[in-house]
């Protein structure tokens, strides 16, 4: 059995990346840290993809624990919506006993820019998390992902476990580096596409230009709203932070859904912006871009001198 080591000082954060080949490993590295939170009546968060999350609920015996189950090809569909959900459940918890969370990010089938935003999510929760007391465990499948993806793992966690081993990963790197190499150049839709510009006082038009478009594309009613609001709080973003101006392409996606990209001159200070719940009396913004993640199914940000570019992605459904 692989042993993984919890927080055990306060202000103590544990970050490990375990790398697994086949369900036998998976079920005793991942179900060995449930027992062991179960054991010492610690609360434990598991958010793993469906068929994993179902195999450990079969395989253990926590019936009466403090357990909470969630598939993460739900809650992480957007990467960027994973980390407010593990503060959430970790903040529920604070000043007690010291959580243990299960993290699955990412796994086989995942797009090239999920597994970046995925990876991105890695890095920085090593800065959100920083001085809790907290355990958060983040298996990894050697054998069905991308070698690149497993180095990129060694780089986002402190220490690694392999074969029954918990070591120090000296590939681990300072978020603002890996978060650097994530920002791979956004590819330009097919065919032209028109852009939209607007300025201060303009919200309104962005808004109907917007909806007008959407009623056109193949999308859910529910689904053309969280367009519609996503787009909205982007342009109102732009006009409040990003210079007073702004422009907004629209177009459909070869495989399925839509994309809204808006660029504007601002800028992205705080990495972290968007990923975790802003508080309702702080005064430092982040409202705006908190919601889009919420309500898209993939957000992409890429941020240069000349200003920022937000690209939105929405299923049909």
């Amino acid at each position: 059995m692989m042993n993984v080591s919890a927080s055990t000082a306060p202000g103590d954060f544990v970050h490990p990346a375990l790398f697994y080949q086949g369900r036998a490993e998976y079920l005793a590295g991942v179900g060995g840290f449930v027992r062991e939170a179960v054991a010492a009546d610690e609360p434990v968060l598991v958010a793993v993809p469906g068929a994993h999350l179902d195999a450990l609920r079969e395989s253990l015996d926590v019936s009466g624990a403090e357990v909470t189950w969630t598939d993460m090809t739900q809650l992480g569909r957007n990467p960027g919506r994973i980390l407010s959900a593990l503060q959430d459940f970790a903040d529920r918890h604070a000043g007690g006993r010291p959580p243990r969370i299960v993290g699955e990010p990412i796994w086989p089938g995942r797009s090239r820019a999920e597994v970046l935003e995925a990876t991105r999510h890695e890095a920085l929760i090593n800065s959100a998390f920083a001085g809790r007391h907290a355990t958060v465990l983040c298996p990894y499948d050697v054998l069905g992902l991308p070698a690149a993806v497993v180095s990129d793992a060694r780089r986002t966690h402190p220490t690694v476990i392999a074969e029954g081993k918990d070591l120090l990963s000296p590939e681990y790197s300072d978020a603002s580096a890996v978060c650097a190499d994530c920002d791979e150049p956004l590819p330009e839709p097919d065919g032209g596409v028109r852009r939209f510009a607007y300025a201060s006082g303009e919200l309104g038009e962005v808004r109907a230009y917007t909806e007008t478009w959407a009623r056109r594309a193949d999308l859910s009613t529910a689904r053309r709203g969280d367009l519609i609001l996503a787009v909205s709080e982007a342009a109102a973003n732009s006009l409040a932070h990003g210079g007073g101006s702004g422009s907004l392409r629209l177009w459909s996606a070869a495989g399925g859904g839509v994309v809204a990209e808006v660029r504007d001159g601002g800028h992205l200070a705080d990495p972290l912006q968007g990923r975790r719940r802003p508080s309702l009396t702080s005064t430092r913004g982040g409202r705006g871009l908190w919601m889009i993640h919420q309500l898209c199914d993939l957000v992409e940000i890429r941020a240069c001198e000349s200003g920022l570019t937000l690209r939105m992605h929405i299923a049909c459904s």
